[in-house]
């Protein structure tokens, strides 16, 4: 593993340069063929950040490599009814492929995992494509695995539903 000069930083989408790091990071992810596999839309793009700005519960964390942004972990505070408590949800964790390797990774979900403690969060969720097993092997060695809340009912998946945009 290369040497690693990263520091992770709590983003502030006020910071013209933050908001252009999150929609630069962002969209690298969106082109790799482990994210969207194409760049985000024009659209995407000119409304990301006032969006992620309005949501309340947007958390994100950037890693820059000296001053160069090289990663990112989008985060958004739920809650488990379960547990009475705030969780986060790593919605996108991604690293410019450049800089992957050298536990970026890591120093991300670290930082996700101080933030849980400290705000009383019960856990920290996040979805994995099934044949990201570099992602995965990450998670894995990090201590996150698939959730099972009782043996008897298995696993959980994830399941979505696209809504169609009318815009």
């Amino acid at each position: 593993m290369q040497k690693s000069n990263t520091h992770i930083i709590l983003a502030n989408l006020n910071l013209p340069a933050h908001q252009r790091a999150v929609l630069a990071l962002v969209d690298a992810y969106a082109r790799d063929p482990m994210g969207n596999g194409r760049p985000l839309t024009d659209r995407v793009k000119k409304s990301l950040i006032p969006a992620l700005q309005k949501h309340p519960t947007t958390l994100i964390f950037l890693a820059y490599n000296e001053d160069l942004p090289v990663g990112i972990a989008v985060c958004f505070y739920g809650f488990s009814t379960f547990q009475a408590r705030p969780l986060i949800n790593i919605h996108d964790l991604a690293v410019q492929s450049a800089y992957r390797g050298r536990g970026i990774s890591r120093q991300l979900l670290q930082a996700v995992e101080q933030k849980a403690g400290e705000t009383g969060c019960c856990k920290i969720t996040l979805e994995v494509q099934e044949k990201n097993h570099r992602a995965r092997h990450v998670y894995k060695a990090a201590g996150f695995d698939q959730a099972e809340y009782e043996p008897a009912a298995g696993a959980a998946l994830f399941y979505s539903k696209w809504i169609e945009d009318d815009t």
